[in-house]
């Protein structure tokens, strides 16, 4: 049975200026609910919609449904394996972030309560790219830190979790939604919910960032680790973005379809591409630091 030796806010107390720290203080001036909301507009909106239009939105919805659930039910071993490395001030946010990914859980399942479609199953519309993310990998190396919370395995798991669900796909996510409806002056309800979670996975992608960056500073193989795993998840994350637009190319085809919504598949493409290597460059400044301790002492003074 693990026991404690001390306790650090007797001892020397928090970090004030620790980054972490930083992100738990904006979390707790950043709080909103979901059930304050108001989706009334979605409702009429959806209900006046064509069937064309509701089938492009609802894969987006189901997509982000489900993905919110999966970042919900999967973080708990990150947070336990930074307290039991004794990272505090990491825990503390940590706390916050679980909160968060909650409250989208139960943003989008209001919204899908609201407008009518609570009782479809959207689980059709998950390919095999976003299975291969979200079923398997997310998960795996998620609960691998339950017994492995070696600088490999932590990288791994934030990279799957932080660099590819929430720095490529949910950011990709978050500009099709205004692409689509904000453009089309739709779903004003979802669109604030989603500015909501924008701003909530701002701080989840600085911890996952900073959390990579202190491990592979001044050591190439951890980098390796990182970057070569960045690679092999990409054609998932590629492929998921490629058959959400290969399904509105597919239906745009038909004369004879009733449709509103727009969509620019090719700039939905290359706004997946941008996230993705913008993830990369964050993590590659981290090689001009010697150490992982360097690089959090210099955090710790901006």
């Amino acid at each position: 049975m693990a026991q404690h030796e001390k306790f650090q806010t007797v001892e020397s107390q928090l970090n004030w200026n620790a980054p972490m720290y930083k992100l738990y203080e904006k979390a707790k001036n950043n709080y909103w609910d979901p059930a304050k909301i108001d989706f009334s507009q979605d409702q009429e909106d959806y209900q006046s919609m064509s069937s064309m239009d509701r089938m492009f939105a609802l894969p987006l919805v189901g997509a982000f449904a489900a993905g919110e659930e999966a970042v919900t039910l999967d973080i708990l071993p990150m947070l336990e394996v930074m307290a039991r490395q004794g990272r505090l001030e990491d825990t503390m946010f940590l706390t916050t972030f679980l909160h968060d990914e909650a409250k989208h859980t139960e943003m989008f399942s209001r919204w899908q309560t609201a407008v009518g479609v609570a009782d479809l199953d959207l689980h059709n519309f998950h390919n095999d790219d976003y299975k291969r993310v979200f079923y398997q990998e997310l998960p795996e190396k998620m609960d691998r830190l339950k017994t492995d919370d070696s600088p490999e395995a932590v990288i791994r798991a934030a990279t799957v979790y932080n660099m590819i669900v929430e720095g490529t796909l949910a950011e990709s996510g978050y500009h099709a939604f205004r692409q689509i409806f904000k453009e089309a002056g739709l779903m004003p309800g979802i669109l604030e919910g989603i500015d909501l979670l924008n701003r909530d996975e701002g701080r989840h992608l600085q911890f996952g960032i900073f959390t990579i960056q202190r491990l592979v500073a001044g050591n190439d193989k951890l980098f390796r680790v990182f970057h070569d795993y960045m690679d092999e998840l990409s054609p998932y994350a590629f492929g998921f973005v490629d058959y959400l637009t290969g399904l509105f190319e597919e239906t745009r085809k038909h004369e004879w379809v009733d449709m509103t919504l727009k969509v620019d598949p090719n700039l939905m493409k290359e706004y997946a591409r941008s996230q993705f290597d913008t993830r990369k460059s964050k993590i590659e400044r981290a090689r001009k630091y010697e150490s992982g301790a360097e690089l959090e002492a210099a955090a710790t003074k901006q």
